[in-house]
C-alpha cells in the first residue's frame, strides 16, 4: 500500500524533469541508499521529459513516484501519484481547483490505490511555487500547527508537507508543524545544500526531501543519505 510504502521513508531526493541530469550521476543518485525518488517540479514540465526520466529511473530498484503538477505531464508507470493541495494558497485553483478539473476529466481512469493527497504551504515568497500560486507565507509557528492539525484531522490527509523550495527552511516552523501532527507523515524540502542542514531536518521532519542540491553540488547531495539515515 502507498501509504505504508511512503511511512518508510526517511530520506527522497526529488528530480526535476525540465533539468539536465547525465546517466552517470542519475545511476550515484539511485544507488546512495536513499528511500525513493519523487519526480515533480513547477513549471516546464511535460509528458516527454517525465516519461523520459521515469524510463532512465526504471533501471534501478528503487520506489519511484510522480508529484503531480500538469495534466498533460502525467505518466502510467509510477509506483504512486502525490497531488498537493497548497493550503496557504490564495488561489482556490491551487486548494482544490486544479485537483477538481483533473477529477472531472479523468475520474474514471484514475487508479486511486495509487493516489494520495498532500496537504501543501509553501513558505519561500521568492520561490516559482509561491508566485505561481499566490501563496501566503508570512505566517507564524501558531499558524503551521493549524495547518497541521487541519491536514490530519480535518482533511485526514497522509501527507503533510513543509516546502521551502529553494531556501533553507526555519526549524521552528517545522517543529510547530510537527507539533500538529499524530498519524501524518512530515515531509521537509527546501534548500538543504549540507550533511549538517539534512541531519538538523531529520531530527523533526520524517522525510527529507533534497532537490536543487543534486543539480548544483551533487557529492554534498549524496552526503545528506547517510546524515539522514544514520
Amino acid at each position: 500500500m502507498l501509504t505504508n510504502m511512503i511511512a518508510s521513508w526517511r530520506h527522497v531526493f526529488k528530480l526535476d524533469p525540465q533539468k539536465t541530469l547525465t546517466d552517470a550521476n542519475l545511476e550515484r543518485i539511485c544507488q546512495s541508499d536513499t528511500d525513493a525518488i519523487i519526480v515533480g517540479g513547477t513549471d516546464g514540465i511535460t509528458f516527454d521529459n517525465t516519461v523520459d526520466l521515469l524510463g532512465r529511473i526504471r533501471r534501478y530498484e528503487l520506489p519511484c513516484v510522480l508529484e503531480v503538477s500538469n495534466l498533460a505531464a502525467i505518466v502510467p508507470g509510477f509506483d504512486g501519484y502525490l497531488i498537493p493541495l497548497v493550503l496557504n494558497a490564495t488561489d482556490v485553483k491551487w486548494v482544490i481547483g486544479a485537483q477538481h478539473e483533473a477529477v472531472k476529466q479523468f475520474g474514471g481512469m484514475i487508479p486511486w490505490s495509487d493516489v494520495l493527497g498532500e496537504g501543501y504551504v509553501v513558505l519561500n515568497p521568492q520561490s516559482r511555487v509561491a508566485r505561481l500560486t499566490d501563496s501566503r507565507t508570512e505566517l507564524s509557528c501558531e499558524d503551521m500547527t493549524a495547518y497541521a492539525e487541519m491536514v490530519e484531522q480535518l482533511l485526514n490527509l497522509p501527507i503533510f508537507y513543509v516546502e521551502y523550495s529553494g531556501t533553507y527552511g526555519d526549524i521552528e516552523m517545522v517543529e510547530a508543524a510537527k507539533r500538529g501532527l499524530d498519524r501524518t507523515h512530515l515531509f521537509y524540502g527546501g534548500g538543504i545544500q549540507s550533511a549538517v542542514q539534512a541531519e538538523a531536518m531529520a531530527a523533526v521532519a520524517d522525510t527529507v526531501v533534497v532537490g536543487n542540491c543534486v543539480y548544483e553540488d551533487l557529492a554534498a547531495a549524496l552526503k545528506t543519505v547517510k546524515a539522514v539515515k544514520g
